[in-house]
């Protein structure tokens, strides 16, 4: 008898629900395509996700609903829906989600990248404005991006002056643009001649490993059962690499907390930015630290320090290695590049930051770089903190914001013959709206955009004025790309290059 109860309880139950879910309206999602039980639809998701993620939103819409296990997911492909992300609904996308990277890769969340919104937040944000970023202090750190430059161009002329040079482009990119933020941050070299090289070369692996994993998804971030099984291996490799990261950041900042300790440098010697002569960005910190040791610990720190280095000269040497494989397989477009840099410039000075934003074809090559292989193809992801609506969609709270910039830049609803190389696009100026996005969007946009922009436009306008460059075969340079958060190219960058006609005695001169 107490069996058949449960039973016709069990079934009133089950009928109520029924009845209750047809009357209750529905939620006004996005559209959404079919899922599995328990997956939902992390089984359309492929590497590259990008790639995979703009195949459904081709099929589905630029605005989908997905369920990645438990973490409900907004995928967002289109400039219109963007918009309305990071103006109208800014504040509530304006945190990051909690993934496994962010926990080992980033002190446990507390770096400006991967820090959720609020005070912790601003503050670093306002460090890294006032101390690297600011007009006045990337005026200053152009000398270290110059003479920087001129090293590269002095080695380069005297290994090839007098024969054609097969040149590992990609690890150029990086040691250059490690080195200026090095030197900004620290004030000190790590690559090239007189430097610990063997020390370098295996950083250089480090960083590499380090962007990875950051590009691999991790099982537990969408399913939280799963985070005591790391039955992949990620999470020990995160822990490992990691370490060695803190082991170098440590390094610097107790390097310049020793000098500060011997010399007894006050506030007064914090003017100048270069490493001999007076305050990096590791200076600044620890002068902050000695006033407000509650909002700058250690930790915080070398998460500034971390993410400028490793984020910064990745990014940076990534769009570089883009940029010239680009103008490699494209002659015509390395020429009118070349014709540019001769009819503003001339070849008895060198390129540098006043000429730079005269320089309007190489602008265009860069901005069609940008287009074509963004560095972040998958911005980094967002979490909505309260319901909100999207493009007439409600979107529920805890639900992670992931915009495929890659697929908005290869639209052909917003580029005419997307997926060409086509730099004279941009001739008429810049991109309305948001039809671009290099460095990300709303509050949390990338605020080394200035720094890299210039980085990127220096070194290649440098490399190219200077030097002829020519592919090392007749075949055309493998454009395929790798798995990680910058999408590096697979195949690292070789090239052929030579000294160009007349362009000697500007590069004798060199220091």
């Amino acid at each position: 008898m107490e069996w058949l109860n449960f039973t016709l309880l069990l079934v009133f139950i089950l009928v109520f629900k029924l009845v209750l879910q047809k009357h209750v309206k529905r939620p006004n999602l996005p559209p959404s395509p079919p899922s599995l039980p328990i997956l939902g639809h992390l089984h359309l998701v492929n590497q590259p996700m990008h790639r995979s993620l703009g195949d459904l939103c081709t099929k589905y819409g630029d605005l989908l609903f997905l369920r990645f296990g438990t973490r409900k997911v907004l995928v967002v492909s289109s400039p219109s829906a963007v918009e309305e992300c990071f103006t109208k609904n800014d504040i509530i996308f304006a945190n990051r989600p909690r993934l496994i990277a962010g926990k080992h890769l980033q002190y446990n969340y507390r770096t400006i990248g991967f820090s959720s919104y609020g005070d912790h937040w601003r503050n670093l944000r306002r460090v890294t404005s006032m101390e690297l970023f600011s007009k006045s202090r990337l005026n200053k750190f152009g000398k270290i991006l110059e003479e920087e430059i001129q090293l590269l161009l002095k080695q380069l002329f005297q290994e090839s002056r007098d024969r054609e040079m097969r040149v590992q482009l990609s690890s150029l990119f990086m040691e250059v643009a490690f080195n200026v933020l090095l030197r900004m941050i620290a004030g000190k070299r790590y690559y090239g001649k007189g430097v610990a090289d063997n020390e370098a070369k295996e950083f250089r692996v480090l960083i590499r490993e380090f962007a990875q994993l950051h590009g691999t998804a991790h099982l537990s971030d969408f399913f939280p059962f799963l985070q005591w099984i790391d039955f992949q291996g990620i999470e020990r490799r995160m822990i490992k690499v990691m370490k060695k990261v803190d082991a170098f950041v440590q390094h610097l900042v107790n390097e310049k907390r020793e000098k500060r300790t011997e010399s007894s440098l006050g506030v007064s010697g914090l003017n100048s930015i270069d490493g001999e002569s007076g305050t990096t960005l590791i200076d600044a910190m620890l002068l902050l630290q000695e006033t407000q040791p509650e909002l700058y610990t250690d930790e915080d720190i070398k998460g500034v320090i971390m993410v400028m280095l490793i984020a910064g000269s990745e990014t940076s040497a990534v769009t570089m290695d883009w940029a010239m494989s680009l103008l490699l397989n494209n002659p015509q477009a390395m020429q009118k590049t070349v014709s540019d840099i001769e009819a503003t410039v001339g070849i008895r000075r060198l390129v540098d930051e006043t000429t730079l934003p005269n320089l309007n074809y190489l602008q265009n090559v860069i901005n069609e770089t940008f287009r074509l292989y963004p560095a972040t193809p998958l911005l980094l992801p967002h979490e909505s903190s309260e319901d909100c609506v999207v493009c007439d969609f409600n979107v529920p709270k805890g639900t992670m914001l992931l915009v495929n910039a890659w697929k908005i830049h290869r639209d052909p609803k917003y580029w005419v013959k997307p997926e060409s190389f086509m730099p004279e696009r941009f001739e008429g100026g810049e991109v309305e709206g948001y039809k671009l996005l290099p460095f990300g969007a709303g509050r949390r946009i990338c605020p080394g955009a200035a720094l890299g922009r210039t980085t990127v436009g220096l070194t290649l306008g440098a490399l190219i004025q200077c030097f002829e460059w020519s592919r090392i075969s007749e075949e055309k340079i493998d454009m395929t790309e790798a798995i990680g958060l910058s999408m590096p190219k697979l195949e690292p960058l070789e090239a052929l290059c030579k000294p160009r006609k007349g362009i000697d005695d500007v590069l004798s001169s060199l220091r």
